[in-house]
Parts: C-alpha cells; structure tokens; sequence
C-alpha cells in the first residue's frame, strides 16, 4: 500500500454514504469501490463519491473483496448481515471497520472474535475497527477527557438520555423487525452502553430494563407481519462496587433541545456532555450548589459534519492513522461485544422481567 488508502465501502444505504462522503474529506485517501445489492442503492453511493471520480461497482461485496483495488473496507450493510459479511472479510486479509452493532447475537460476536484471531495475517499489520462513532462526538469526547483527569474522583453513577425522532426508513424496511436489528437496544442502544462500559472502566455486572413498542410503527405491517421494534426503554446497568448507569431512551420525542445529553457524576463533582448544543457543563461539589462552568466545545473542522455531528470523521481520521502507523484499533471487536452484550441482557430483562446477570448472556 502506498501513502494512499484506497477503500471500499459494503453498503451505501444511508450510513454508507455517510462513510463515503467522510473518507473524502480525509487526506491521501480514495473510495475505489462500492458493493450493494440494490441498484437504486449502488447508484447513490456512486453520486457520493463524485460524479467526476472514478469508482468501481459491484452488486456483490465478495467481488468487490476480489478485485484487489482496496486496501481498507467499510461494512455498513444491514445489521443481521454483518457477521457473514465481516466473516468474508477477515479471509482477505483487508483492513476493515464495521458499522455497530457488531453481530445482532452475543453468540456471533464470540465467533468473529475467534474468526479474526485465528485469521490474523503472519507478519502483515491487519487493523480490524469497530465503528463505534458516538466516542468521537466532540462533547462527549471532552466528557471523556474530564473523567479521565480525575476532577470528579471515583465516578458512580453515569446516566445517558437519548430524546429523539423514529428509526428511519431503510431499504426492504428491514429495520423495522427485532430479528434483523437485534432489537432497539443493541442496535441504537449499543452506542450508549460502549459509552457507559469506556467511562465505568469495567465491565458490567447485572442489567435491569423495561421497556415497550408504544407509539411508533404500531400500524406498520410487512408481508402480513407488524413491526415489533421497540421505541421506549428505560436500563440500569450495574458495575462492581455499586457504580451504576442508566439509559433514558425515548424514540418518539423529536422535541427536545438536546437529542442526547450524558452525566457523570463522580465522588468530587459532576459533568454534563449537551451533544446538539455542543456543551460541556462541569461543577465540582467543594464549590456547592448552583456552582458550574459551561465551555462550547467546538466541532471538527471539516466540510462534512455528517449525521453525527462530525464524530464519523474524527473516527476515520484515527482509523487511517491506525492504518499508516501499524497500530491496533483503537475500538476492538471486544468492545463492540460488550455493547452488544449489555443490550441483549436488557432486552432478555424486559422479556423475563427480572435482572439478568451478563453471565447469562457472555459465556
């Protein structure tokens, strides 16, 4: 590979155009191929790339993987393909990031895990990244960067609130099922618990969740099916030594100032992350009530913010980085199992309507 990269991009439905468009605002990088299925699909991903850049196209990723013009790929194909397609992948040897969640089931997690251990390259740097894009918000990343200072002492308790509008449409309507999405917990959700797990430091212990399909999608039906995706939750997770977090999610309430909102309050003081409003609020509690500093945290400096207020970006530019230098991901399939694995249990407690001890669900 030269100073280059050359990528490919498996699925240009919404996300990835949202890789493409990302990859080329980066420096000495260049989507060569694209692979979907759909032609409506394949047509718009090559529009993203640029009418007046050259870009192969496939209607079948393993061509694409075949054709030898890429050296990184990008899988953002629907949720319930990524374990068959990231399988393929890792027998390339290609450096890879893979769109959340990693698999829809604990158990296929586990597999791609092993898979890519035991499908390393001797002697060839291979990076395979999970693209865990919520890290690289500039807010939550300076949320990040306070609780690692230590200002806040030992953090206790984290909570997460994500106020939001409906799941999106996609092609074939695929995400409007549990089976193919893995449910609404893993699938959006997962962000949130990567989140809690990188902040706590640990992983979790016990998860209690509840939680329903309560207004949106009721009146969708597919091929005489209705839609069971779930829109409301409310999840508490449990670290050693009593930390805890939670997560407030709610899919029905487009009217919010702020579509997230991250606290950490630790033995020392507390911290905000505002995410629309980019605004990181810190107070510690020697200072007493009503005590706080807000700073406007500023976005990256790109001409394309994206979907996630310019976090897909940041992640990129660690992922080429990574690339170049040799070095590993900087987010691992490990993490994206555990953030998979918290939202299985939460949806197996709403289920059972009990605690659900993640023994239950990592073997």
């Amino acid at each position: 590979m030269g100073n280059v990269i050359r990528y490919g991009v498996i699925g240009t439905g919404m996300m990835g155009i949202e890789h493409i468009s990302t990859i080329g605002q980066l420096d000495n990088a260049v989507v060569t191929a694209i692979a979907d299925p759909y032609p409506s699909s394949l047509a718009a991903g090559a529009r993203a790339v640029g009418t007046n850049k050259s870009v192969q196209q496939f209607d079948d990723y393993r061509n694409l993987l075949a054709s030898g013009i890429c050296d990184a790929v990008v899988i953002a194909t629907p949720n319930f393909t990524h374990a068959d397609v990231l399988a393929d992948v890792l027998t390339t040897g290609h450096h890879v990031m893979v769109e959340k969640p990693l698999c829809t089931t604990v158990a296929d997690c586990q597999r791609m895990i092993q898979l890519e251990l035991t499908s390393r390259p001797v002697d060839v740097h291979r990076c395979v990244w999970m693209g865990l894009e919520y890290r690289y918000m500039a807010p939550t990343q300076a949320l990040l960067g306070q609780v690692r200072t230590g200002i806040l002492g030992d953090v206790q308790m984290v909570s997460i609130r994500e106020h939001r509008f409906p799941f999106l449409s996609k092609v074939g309507d695929w995400n409007r099922f549990s089976a193919n999405t893995g449910g609404t917990l893993v699938e959006k959700a997962c962000h949130f618990f990567d989140l809690m797990n990188q902040i706590v430091g640990e992983q979790p212990q016990r998860v209690m969740a509840s939680g329903g399909q309560n207004v949106n999608h009721l009146d969708e039906w597919y091929n005489g099916v209705r839609s069971d995706i779930l829109d409301s939750a409310y999840v508490v997770v449990e670290y050693n030594g009593g930390v805890r977090g939670m997560l407030d999610l709610c899919m029905f309430a487009e009217a919010s100032k702020n579509e997230q909102e991250l606290c950490v309050v630790g033995s020392s003081g507390k911290c905000e992350a505002l995410v629309t409003e980019s605004v990181l609020r810190t107070g510690l509690r020697r200072d007493g009530i009503g005590s706080y500093m807000d700073q406007l945290i500023a976005r990256p400096a790109t001409n394309h913010t994206g979907m996630h207020h310019g976090a897909t970006y940041h992640e990129h530019v660690e992922f080429a980085a990574a690339i170049r230098n040799g070095q590993t991901a900087g987010v691992t399939l490990e993490d994206g199992l555990w953030a998979v694995a918290v939202g299985e249990a939460a949806h197996r407690s709403i289920s059972l309507r009990r605690a659900v001890d993640m023994s239950e669900v990592v073997k």
